[in-house]
């Protein structure tokens, strides 16, 4: 049986519609695929619902993710070291389009007793882990929230002094955004469970000052 050129070319133009019309929908769903939010961190971050309070101001467009582990610390010298984490690597396999990363309330112990250099260092390599991933996610870097109570063998003193400046430093030399959460809760112990760990109402002031800062720099 012989078919028909005009034939040929109406199956061949159906072909076509069917085809594109698959890179449309493939396309449209890559559009709306939800911006992947990691929040790195210690107990600050795995131990509060800030996260949580976050992804609800945030919206249905994102997906927020918990990667924070207790005692984790920005220096390696410890043992502590984020890092060293499972958690780390699972952030990185995340391939988050946002890192968050707010770390250094463990490191502002003087047991540790870490040269400056050596936190900038640690502080850089992590940095640099997030920026190389193939996802080339936005990070920022967060003045952690004060300490009022010396009930873990962190000061205040130390992470005025020592973790903030370096946190600073370190954010300006690798272009991360920078998010201070230290002066949002500065003044407020109500907010604070042991003087270290916020509450409830403190997380909220923690995902509202990340949320703030997100939304700013999409506007």
């Amino acid at each position: 049986m012989k078919i028909s050129r005009p034939r040929i070319f109406m199956a061949i133009a159906a072909s076509l519609i069917i085809v594109l019309a698959a890179v449309v929908i493939i396309q449209s769903f890559d559009l709306v695929r939800p911006v992947r939010v990691a929040c790195v961190g210690d107990s600050i971050t795995r131990g509060t619902e800030y996260t949580v309070d976050l992804w609800n101001s945030l919206g249905s467009n994102y997906v927020v993710a918990d990667f924070g582990i207790g005692g984790a610390t920005v220096t390696l010298n410890g043992g502590t070291g984020y890092n060293t984490s499972v958690a780390f690597k699972v952030a990185k396999q995340y391939q988050p389009d946002i890192v968050i990363i707010m770390l250094g309330t463990n490191d502002a112990k003087a047991s540790l007793n870490e040269a400056n250099a050596t936190f900038i260092r640690d502080y850089e390599l992590l940095v640099r882990e997030f920026q190389s991933l193939p996802s080339k996610p936005a990070v920022w870097a967060v003045l952690p929230p004060p300490i009022f109570y010396n009930t873990m063998d962190v000061t205040e003193h130390l992470l005025v002094q020592n973790v903030i400046p370096n946190i600073r430093a370190v954010s300006s030399q690798m272009g991360t955004g920078l998010i201070d959460v230290h002066s949002a809760l500065a003044g407020h112990p109500e907010l604070f469970l042991d003087g270290v760990h916020p509450s409830s109402d403190g997380a909220k002031v923690i995902a509202n000052a990340i949320y703030t800062a997100l939304i700013s720099a999409n506007n």
